[in-house]
């Protein structure tokens, strides 16, 4: 798959996080326990998750027990996220949570590669980058101006 095809696919999740969160959010208010909300939307993930799995030949591997166990923590991270956003985006605005969310990202984001953290291919932090997540950072703060 050429590099082209993996950001147009990024860019496409990055476009569905802000309507995910909208949607669950609304989905939270609607039925009165963004928790509940949450639980819908895993139990959906999970069965796309399978239909994909099953769909695409992939076969249980035993190589999954033999995972370190703190790989596994990406899973409370995510619904970490989604309750979170469930809860708060109703009450701070999709836009404000989003633009934290985008802005948290970065920074893990530079640090992640910067220390090669998690296997990740290590792409020190240059002056250019840190120039970007200050102004993502000032972009941020400007938003909260309004």
């Amino acid at each position: 798959m050429p590099t082209s095809s993996y950001a147009f696919v990024m860019l496409c999740a990055g476009i569905g996080i802000p309507i995910l969160a909208a949607l669950n959010a609304a989905l939270g208010s609607r039925i009165g326990s963004p928790v509940a909300a949450s639980v819908m939307l895993f139990m959906v993930a999970f069965t796309c998750s399978l239909a994909v799995f099953f769909i695409g030949g992939f076969k249980p591997t035993s190589s999954i027990a033999e995972a370190p166990k703190h790989l596994f923590l990406a899973g409370v991270l995510i619904a970490f996220y989604v309750l979170s956003i469930t809860f708060i985006a109703p009450k701070f605005g999709l836009g404000n949570a989003v633009f934290f969310i985008l802005l948290g990202q970065l920074i893990s984001a530079a640090a992640i590669d910067h220390f090669g953290l998690f296997g990740a291919q290590i792409s020190p932090l240059s002056a250019a980058r840190a120039g970007g997540i200050a102004m993502m950072a000032f972009g941020v703060y400007l938003t909260q101006l309004a």
